[in-house]
């Protein structure tokens, strides 16, 4: 029965690793980032409706006097 030959296993293991590294570094190093960040602004508009302008009470029935 013939034994399997890992003697170029290391190599192979160290070539495969030292590939992607550079591949990934190729990669980021393509793109382009902003140097500085800014947030976007958001304007909210204020609709107005008829019942934010009235003071209204909204009853419990657990508040309501017994009888």
């Amino acid at each position: 029965m013939p034994q399997l030959d890992t003697s170029t296993w290391f190599i192979t293991i160290i070539s495969t690793i030292l590939t992607l590294f550079i591949i990934m570094q190729l990669k980021v190093s393509s793109h382009h980032f902003h140097m500085t960040p800014e947030p976007k602004t958001t304007k909210t508009s204020k609709s107005l409706t008829p019942w934010e302008t009235k003071w209204t009470k909204i009853y419990s029935p657990l508040s309501l006097p017994l009888r």
